[in-house]
């Protein structure tokens, strides 16, 4: 292919895009919405931010101003923890307002994170928000495909393209030349895109995140020029192919409305159909069910642990549990909180399991939309995908268990075994050890875990490349001016 043959045609479909006044007010209309995202993006980041932080630091000085009591009470009393939004969030908003953002823990328990933006919203955020992301991913594809659906069809109408062949130009430098121009106008729009993206992590990223919010949005660029290839490639494919200008156009709005709607929603209803997970009653009645046959550390007269005790009697030679040199209340306590975060962790992972199943097909996908492999690099890099939220839930976890254990191990420690006397006062600890006890510090998934997580999509989006690559290849021997 010769380099200036390529560079004129890409240089004339880039140009006559811009000397229609119906794709300036289209391009127009895509740089305003994207602007606004930025700006209502970066506002929701710093308005969530500011207000997790001030209750998460009230939930701190509450804990710490707790006055000297039981430590089991203490247990019981409870922590309240927030998951922080990563810098990135506000280009793409992935599952942030469907994931839920504070979770309490407690002995024993294990809660749900509560608190979505969805729950305290209408309906209407059912048909998505305007986000950079969004608009990058759908918007401006669609514009693309009403510029390009006519490059090469129309050329075909008119007979310029039967003078273009007879003059020496080759199919693929007509095909690969269109493509360049489209491709040049989404990087222009893209180019925007990724100024704000940039000058938003500077901005309002905090100081510790801002180098992996800037390594992520400098990997969000290049994903995001693939995607476009892709995007500036399949009109021009599907203008070479049609024999009309009205039929490519009709072919690309329905290949827009297949990626956009029907594949997304097709595999999400075929995930849950082929892999279908519990309700959150089912799944806590289940757990519910294995605490029962496993034992009560509450009811002292349980089988299971009326059998601990009598071990832990026969071990230290003793009668009663007065005479033991720790608090075997809080041992038993301890006991019954590993076992009830055994269980709760297995049904768990198989919960997890169900839902990576039902990823892994909508994963699966990719590889027949390119729209969903983007979207789903995208919210990985940008700390809002699933995987980033598991990562939350499995921290929070961690956390309420060595809270729990920690209680524990005071009451085990510091509490007396011998029985209180009608007038004595209830067992406490100094008010020193909530202090002690380090506060919840969420930490994001590392980079590489993600992309590890989204394998399907990276190859998916290259091998969309290799395959129209072999496309034009294929239809430069096939195609005819005519």
């Amino acid at each position: 292919m010769r380099m200036d043959v390529l560079k004129l045609f890409a240089k004339q479909t880039y140009l006559d895009a811009f000397k229609n006044k119906a794709i300036m007010v289209l391009l127009g209309t895509i740089v305003i919405l994207l602007v606004y995202a930025a700006f209502s993006g970066a506002a929701i980041y710093q308005q969530q931010t500011e207000s997790r932080q001030l209750y998460q630091k009230q939930v701190r000085e509450n804990w710490e101003k707790m006055p000297d009591k039981h430590p089991h009470r203490m247990a019981h009393y409870g922590y309240l923890v927030f998951r922080f939004k990563h810098p990135l969030s506000f280009f793409d908003f992935g599952m942030e307002s469907f994931t839920g953002n504070a979770v309490f823990l407690e002995a024993h328990r294990q809660n749900t994170v509560n608190f979505s933006e969805a729950g305290f919203s209408t309906g209407m955020l059912r048909f998505g928000e305007i986000s950079m992301s969004m608009i990058l991913q759908l918007l401006l594809p669609l514009v693309i495909f009403f510029i390009g659906f006519n490059t090469v069809a129309t050329d075909r109408e008119n007979g310029t393209l039967k003078i273009l062949l007879s003059q020496g130009v080759s199919w693929k430098e007509i095909l690969v030349g269109k493509a360049a121009g489209l491709l040049g106008i989404s990087l222009s729009i893209l180019a925007l895109a990724i100024l704000m993206l940039a000058v938003g992590c500077i901005s309002i990223s905090p100081e510790a995140l801002r180098a992996d919010a800037l390594g992520r949005a400098g990997w969000i660029s290049l994903f995001y020029i693939l995607y476009f290839v892709v995007i500036s490639v399949i009109p021009v494919l599907i203008s070479a192919a049609s024999k009309t200008a009205k039929v490519s156009l009709i072919s690309l709005v329905a290949i827009w409305l297949v990626y956009a709607v029907i594949f997304p929603r097709t595999s999400q209803a075929l995930g849950n159909l082929f892999y279908p997970s519990p309700s959150i009653a089912e799944f806590q009645a289940a757990i519910e069910r294995d605490l029962i046959r496993t034992g009560d550390s509450h009811n002292p007269d349980d089988p299971y642990y009326k059998a601990l005790k009598d071990s832990i009697l026969k071990v230290y030679k003793v009668s009663s549990v007065e005479e033991l040199p720790f608090n075997y209340s809080g041992f038993q306590m301890k006991e019954g909180e590993r076992i009830s975060a055994e269980l709760y962790n297995i049904h768990l992972e198989r919960l997890l399991q169900t839902y990576q199943r039902q990823n892994k097909l909508a994963r699966f996908s990719t590889f027949f939309n390119p729209i969903a492999a983007i979207r789903n690099i995208s919210m990985a890099l940008c700390g809002t995908d699933f995987n980033t939220y598991t990562g939350f839930q499995q921290q929070t976890e961690t956390y309420r268990y060595q809270l729990a254990q920690h209680m524990n191990e005071l009451q085990i420690k510091l509490i007396s075994n011998k029985k209180l006397g009608d007038h004595d006062k209830p067992y406490s600890i100094s008010r020193s050890h909530w202090k002690s006890f380090p506060d919840f510090k969420y930490k994001f998934t590392a980079l590489q875990v993600l992309m590890k997580g989204e394998a399907y999509s990276l190859v998916a989006l290259l091998s969309w490349i290799m395959l129209l690559g072999l496309l034009i290849k294929a239809l430069s021997k096939r195609l005819k001016a005519i």
